[in-house]
């Protein structure tokens, strides 16, 4: 079968890699001159199945009204007549109760803990190197109310079987040995300890080429203008450079696939959030984190990528916008200058944004649509690497008829029909 993937960021090419290693014709369409150069190239580094939670949460709308009047604020909301951003806004809201919170974070740890495995058995099969590091997640907390909140969290976390270890200050500063500088900054902290770091853009990059000699043909500079249809089936990609047909088509255009979606009468409720990250060189390695340090009070990854600390964070609402205003900096440069003063040269670091690609529910789409032979794999958030492997392992498995290794119920589009 030839399969037609649109996107080549870290969704894209994992699901390329799956299908060529099940034996299908692969061609990949990417506007870029490379894979992984956009929402994929310098995000916040984890492989993270334990820490996998949608931002709809309870207590959220309180929250988020206080972070709005902070000057370090995780969520940024820039006024504009956009309905789309307005729809994501009311359909997140519905989600922030306990029932959904647990339902979703539930279905996100399902493909999450999939996708870990499926990521430890290709770089088995693979080999393949991306400064790669397996110390875990350190959550971190500053005050005793999050320490408190997070026991609910555990809770879901056993139910679900993800090993966690609910730590003091001295544990905390045991995994993280450059906190004892901060220690009165920390009340304590949650670790997951399978959780894995790394740099993504590496590893999509390296896999597209596994992928390519696999057989799969990675076509970059072509830009995708939409999806052509004939007897109820998808019948090929309209792109700058002519029509290009397969006989089945995996979307993974991330924060892009709604506007591809919408003339066929597709409704996907993905809206772009942006983020930002800055990359810097460490100059004292016991000053420098070990692994990846989430800081609860500003929503900011903290971590370590071999010889360079990458900081990011930041939730900001304002469309297709891919400018990095210097204000923005300030919030993920804080946080790093805050927990790790001496552990890297915030002078040489590089500035970067993206566009993660949230779903309201935070549950990422894999899956069927009304075509028989177009197939999503999208919206996962800030969660992309994390899930990539196990999702494009699943959505080879549909392209091929085979039955999934993973009960895909909750993950599809169907979800928002039942909605």
């Amino acid at each position: 079968m030839h399969v037609i993937v649109i996107g080549s960021g870290v969704i894209g090419t994992t699901s390329a890699y799956s299908l060529s290693r099940l034996g299908h014709r692969v061609t990949v369409l990417d506007r870029q001159p490379s894979a992984g150069l956009e929402t994929s190239f310098a995000n916040a580094g984890q492989v993270s199945p334990g820490y996998s939670a949608p931002w709809a949460a309870p207590g959220i709308p309180l929250k988020a009204l206080k972070w709005l009047l902070s000057k370090h604020s995780p969520l940024v909301v820039n006024p504009r007549v956009d309905w789309p951003m307005l729809r994501f806004i009311l359909m997140m809201l519905r989600n922030c109760t306990r029932h959904r919170y647990a339902l979703n974070k539930r279905r996100m740890l399902r493909i999450a803990e999939y996708s870990r495995r499926a990521f430890g058995e290709l770089r088995a099969e693979t080999g393949v190197h991306y400064d790669e590091g397996t110390e875990g997640t350190l959550q971190l907390f500053r005050t005793a109310a999050q320490v408190r909140h997070a026991r609910e969290d555990m809770l879901i976390l056993a139910h679900s079987g993800v090993p966690h270890q609910l730590l003091d200050r001295d544990g905390c500063i045991a995994a993280e040995p450059a906190l004892a500088r901060v220690s009165e900054k920390i009340a304590g902290g949650l670790r997951l300890p399978l959780d894995e770091t790394g740099d993504c853009f590496a590893f999509t990059d390296r896999l597209s080429h596994i992928a390519a000699d696999n057989g799969a043909d990675f076509r970059f500079g072509v830009n995708v203008r939409g999806l052509t249809t004939g007897n109820g089936r998808i019948d090929g990609v309209q792109t700058d450079q002519g029509q290009i047909s397969g006989d089945a088509y995996v979307l993974a255009l991330g924060s892009y696939s709604p506007a591809l979606l919408h003339p066929l009468g597709i409704d996907l409720p993905v809206y772009p959030v942006k983020g930002y990250s800055l990359t810097l060189p460490v100059v004292d390695p016991d000053a420098a984190p070990r692994s990846t340090i989430m800081d609860e009070t500003h929503k900011v990854a903290v971590t370590r990528l071999g010889e360079r600390i990458r900081v990011a964070g930041t939730a900001e609402l304002t469309g297709y916008d891919l400018k990095l205003p210097p204000k923005r900096r300030g919030t993920v440069a804080h946080v790093v200058s805050d927990l790790f003063p001496d552990g890297g040269d915030l002078d040489r670091a590089e500035f970067w944004t993206g566009l993660r690609p949230m779903t309201p529910d935070g549950t990422p789409v894999v899956g069927p649509t009304p075509y028989p032979n177009l197939f999503l794999n999208t919206g996962h958030g800030t969660l992309g690497w994390t899930m990539s492997c196990g999702s494009g392992r699943l959505v080879a498995d549909l392209v091929s008829g085979r039955a999934p290794e993973l009960d895909i119920d909750g993950l599809t589009l169907q979800r928002y029909a039942r909605m």
